[in-house]
Formats: C-alpha cells, structure tokens, sequence
C-alpha cells in the first residue's frame, strides 16, 4: 500500500513502465518487477552497482567498481512480500526488536522490528550527479501502520550511491501529540571471515550485552575481536567505526550523525544454524554495525518537528 497522492511517488501495483517513465535513467537506473512480484532498482553508474527494493526501501546490493560487494546478502534470504529481506540494509522503524510497552502506550503487537522493512516505499526523486546516483523513497502511513497506533508521521530515505554510500533517514511527526520511536540501519557489512575481522572505536563505550541478558557493562577491550554470538547495544556515542578485514585486506568505515546508538551483531553458529533464511555459515560472511536510535537511545519527536540520522560508508585498504 502506499499514499494515494501521485506527489508521493507509486505504489506497489504501479506500472514498472511508468515507473521508469518518471524515474528511470538511461544507463544508470532502471526498475523492474521480480517474479515475487517485488519493485527492484538496478543502478549502475561509473563509480558503483547497486540494488533496492522498494519493498521495505531496502538496499540490497552496493558495490563499488572494481572491489567486492560491501554489503552482505544472505544466500537463503526470502525476496517476498511480507517477508523481510536478510542481508543488505534493513530499515528499522518505529521499534527496535520486540515492541514493548511505554509510557505513551501500553500496545506491544507488531512485528520484530517494525514495519518499515516490510512495507511498500514510494520512489520519490532519483537523479545522477557526477558520478553518484541519488535516490530518494518515502513511507507514510497504511492501513497497517494505522491499525498498530502509527497515522501521523512520514518517513524520508535518500540513498547517495557512488565510490561511498550515504543513507540518510528523516522521520516527521505530524501529529498534535510527541512521537516515541526507535529507528536503525541495520547494516549487514560483508566480510572475508568474521572470526579474523577487528572493530575499532568503541573502546570505553557502554553497551547492553543481549546474549547476557542485556547486562551494562563497559568494552575494555580495543579493537574487538568476534568469538562467539555478539550483540551488542552501543550507548551514548557518536563515534565512527571501523572493520579492519584481514581477509579481503579493507577496511570498512561506517561514519553517522544524528545517531546516539550503534548496534554490533554477528549470530555466530548456534544461532545462525536457527534462522530459516541464513545458511548455517553465513555468518562467517557478515557482521552488522548498525546506526541506531534505540533502547535507551529511543527518540521522542515533538508534533510538527523532524529528526534526520545519517550513516556514511566508504572502503579504505587495510593497513599493514
């Protein structure tokens, strides 16, 4: 479903060819339908290849020319509707993980994660600058996002895509009343082995530990090393964050402002094992550092006010 208004881009029901009427470059952006019946963007500029789904604005490939693919997707990833999409950049609003009670309401239906990632975005603008393609989708409220307490808010997602990536996520409450919302880019980054990459920046940063019952504890340790199933809930830092990858001999830069949360995730084995849409070693492939406002981090967004969170991503060789 989307907003009726033509100004809002197209629904999913749209015609793939006045689709790429309105927004298609020659050469560098072209949509068309997969046989799950989901809208898919190619891109393909100079500097970089991509793809998203309009299905949960959901960029799934971005790829610089001449490196390999920076964002992870997963094999056994489901591309249908009403399913989220396993690997690339899912988009995490209103709330983080499960929904939980708050002071404003006492409602915790919904699916994990929200229902950003699982609904149907509207292409708004796209348009080539130099080298870099420029995209833009919106969400406002359906007839699902209404029925779970969310009627009065929009939701902007701009995409740069070049030799770097820029996401930029702005959310508006248009409401009379503040908006209490969580909200991530749930960044699976693709990696040559998880168990030999090293994360740097988060040296004496809290976080909540979730596979230790989200105890507070403080990370001593710099860089961090993966060695088991990690999840953890960064607080309070804006700090950029590096995935020093000895493997495919890079590192992965992930800048962000507007951002007080980031998020560390790799399922390790036992658990990757467990998830229908990850093959049993796929996590060896892929850690998560995710820009975020949640938990304690979550937002509360005054009527008729805006909040933007960024997140930046470009490749450095690794330094010996």
């Amino acid at each position: 479903m989307g907003h009726p208004d033509p100004g809002y881009g197209y629904t999913v029901a749209v015609n793939i060819d006045e689709l790429n009427e309105r927004f298609g470059i020659p050469g560098a952006l072209a949509f068309e339908t997969t046989e799950a019946g989901l809208v898919l963007a190619k891109v393909t500029t100079p500097s970089c290849t991509a793809e998203l789904y309009t299905h949960g604005a959901h960029l799934a490939l971005w790829q610089p020319t001449g490196l390999e693919p920076v964002l992870f997707l997963s094999e056994k990833s489901k591309f249908e509707k009403g399913a989220a999409i396993r690997g690339g950049i899912p988009v995490i609003f209103p709330w983080f993980g499960a929904r939980t009670a708050t002071s404003e309401s006492p409602r915790t239906d919904g699916p994990s994660h929200g229902f950003a990632r699982t609904t149907e975005w509207d292409v708004s603008f796209a348009a080539v600058v130099g080298e870099e393609l420029h995209l833009a989708l919106t969400l406002v409220p359906d007839d699902n996002a209404k029925a779970l307490g969310y009627d009065r808010f929009r939701v902007a997602l701009q995409f740069t895509l070049g030799r770097s990536l820029t996401v930029k996520m702005t959310v508006a409450n248009e409401d009379t009343v503040p908006l209490r919302f969580e909200e991530a880019l749930h960044t699976y980054l693709h990696v040559g082995d998880a168990t030999q990459i090293s994360v740097r920046g988060l040296q004496g940063t809290e976080f909540l530990d979730k596979p230790d019952g989200f105890k507070r504890k403080t990370q001593s340790e710099e860089p961090l090393h993966l060695e088991r199933e990690t999840d953890r809930v960064y607080l309070n830092t804006e700090a950029t964050v590096f995935v020093d990858d000895p493997v495919l001999k890079r590192t992965l830069v992930v800048e962000k402002s507007g951002s007080q949360t980031t998020v560390v995730w790799n399922p390790w084995s036992e658990l990757s094992h467990k998830l229908a849409d990850m093959s049993d070693e796929g996590w060896r492939e892929m850690v998560c550092v995710e820009t975020a406002n949640a938990s304690e981090g979550a937002l509360v967004l005054e009527p008729r006010s805006l909040h933007t969170m960024e997140a930046r991503i470009h490749v450095e060789p690794l330094q010996s």
